[in-house]
C-alpha cells in the first residue's frame, strides 16, 4: 500500500438519525467543509431512536475492522443539550467522539482509553453557539473532522479522567460448574438474539442454551437445523446468539433485551 493511501484520513459515523431526514447529510457537509479529503464510512444510521445499548453494541462490533488512527463519531444522544458531557477519546487504534452516556463504553471495555477530553474548546466546533438539539452537526462532526485532519486531542478541550466516563451496564454473567447465566444484549435486524456470553466460554464444548423451558442445541451453522427451527451458535461478532433458521427469534421466542439465558454444558 502506498504512503498516500496509508495517510488518507478516515472517519466513521454511527447514529439513530435514519435516512429519511437530512441530519446525516448535513453532518457530512460539515466534515467536508473542514477537510474534503476525509473518507467517511457510514457504520449505520438505523440504530433505534434513543437506543444507547444498541448503539454501544454496534460501535463495539465495528471498530476493530478499521485501520489504526480511524476516528469514530457516534451520536445516539437522548440527553443532548443537558448535563451529559461531549467527549473525545483516544484508544489503542483510534479515536472516539460522542456523548458521555455509555455509548462508547463497549469499545472501552475491550480497548481502554489512553486519554480523554471534554469538548470545551469552541474553536473546533461549527459555531460557538451550538444548537441545543443537534450536537452531531455543531460539535461532534467538526471535532471528528479536525481529529482526522491531525489536530491533537489535547487541543479539543479539558482533560478528564477516563475512569469518570459513563458506563452502560449490559448485565453480568454468572459462572457455575456446568452452566453460564447471561442475558440478551442486542437484537439484530433478523431478530437474532445476541447474548453477553463470549464465544470463548463454549469453544471446544458440547453445549446448549436454555430460555425458559426450551432447550436449544449449540451448533456451528444455520444449516445444522431445519428451516423454522431454533438454533444456538457463535455469531460473527464472537458472542453466543440464538436464532431461528430463516425466521425471527425475537418474535418466535418472545424474548427482549435483558432477558435471561443460560448456557449449559
Amino acid at each position: 500500500m502506498s504512503e498516500t493511501l496509508r495517510n488518507q484520513p478516515l472517519l466513521t459515523l454511527l447514529s439513530d438519525f435514519g435516512d429519511r431526514d437530512v441530519y446525516v447529510g448535513v453532518m457530512k457537509g460539515v466534515i467536508a467543509q473542514i477537510n474534503p479529503k476525509i473518507t467517511v464510512v457510514d457504520l449505520t444510521h438505523q440504530i433505534p431512536p434513543q437506543d444507547i445499548a444498541a448503539g454501544r453494541f454496534c460501535l463495539m462490533d465495528a471498530c476493530s475492522y478499521f485501520p489504526a488512527g480511524t476516528v469514530h463519531v457516534a451520536v445516539v444522544d437522548p440527553g443532548v443539550g443537558g448535563k451529559r458531557r461531549a467527549i473525545a477519546l483516544q484508544f489503542a487504534t483510534g479515536f472516539l467522539v460522542g456523548p458521555d452516556n455509555g455509548l462508547l463504553s463497549g469499545v472501552l471495555s475491550q480497548n481502554p482509553a489512553i486519554a480523554a477530553v471534554e469538548l470545551t474548546n469552541p474553536d473546533y466546533w461549527r459555531t460557538p453557539q451550538p444548537s441545543s438539539t443537534f450536537h452531531g452537526r455543531d460539535i461532534f462532526a467538526p471535532v471528528g473532522a479536525y481529529l482526522a485532519s491531525g489536530v491533537p486531542l489535547k487541543e479539543l478541550g479539558r482533560e478528564i479522567n477516563p475512569e469518570t466516563l459513563a458506563r452502560l451496564e449490559i448485565g453480568k454473567i454468572s459462572l457455575e460448574k456446568n452452566n453460564i447465566t447471561g442475558s440478551i444484549q442486542y437484537i439484530d435486524t433478523f431478530g437474532n438474539l445476541v447474548t453477553n456470553i463470549p464465544a470463548s466460554y463454549v469453544q471446544g464444548k458440547t453445549w446448549s442454551v436454555q430460555v425458559g423451558e426450551k432447550i436449544i442445541n449449540g451448533c456451528s451453522t444455520y444449516g445444522d437445523v431445519e428451516i423454522g427451527e431454533a438454533i444456538a451458535l457463535v455469531g460473527s461478532h464472537d458472542w453466543v446468539e440464538i436464532a431461528i433458521n430463516c425466521g425471527n427469534a425475537r418474535v418466535q421466542l418472545q424474548m427482549n433485551l435483558g432477558d435471561t439465558v443460560q448456557v449449559c454444558y
